[in-house]
């Protein structure tokens, strides 16, 4: 009677730890920069360098990446404004930042 090995079986990629989603990565040379992604993005990666169609699900309009980079945007032009002492448009990028923020908080 022979044993079968946990590997001959491989687990659904969304069961897989973001760990083990790494290390099945780094074995993909088509694959680089494994360890600045999150899961969603080296569950993607991984399908797409083994020709695997993603599912059709809703995509938000923009991640949380994209988001924070706004944020940064608005910073530095509240900064401006605030050395030009223009207060009012300070707030109103400081009200701009705050939304974003809420933004950011929603689809984690």
């Amino acid at each position: 009677m022979s044993v079968k090995k946990k590997q001959d079986k491989e687990k659904p990629l969304e069961k897989m730890t973001a760990k083990e989603l790494r290390e099945l990565g780094k074995q993909i040379p088509e694959i680089t920069g494994v360890f600045g992604m999150n899961k969603p993005e080296l569950i993607s990666t991984i399908k797409k360098a083994r020709g695997i169609e993603e599912d059709a699900k809703k995509v938000s309009s923009t991640s949380v990446r994209e988001i924070k980079k706004k944020i940064k945007e608005f910073r530095v032009k509240r900064m401006a404004a605030l050395e030009s002492d223009d207060n009012k448009m300070a707030e109103i990028f400081k009200r701009r930042i705050t939304r974003l923020k809420k933004k950011t908080r929603k689809p984690a």
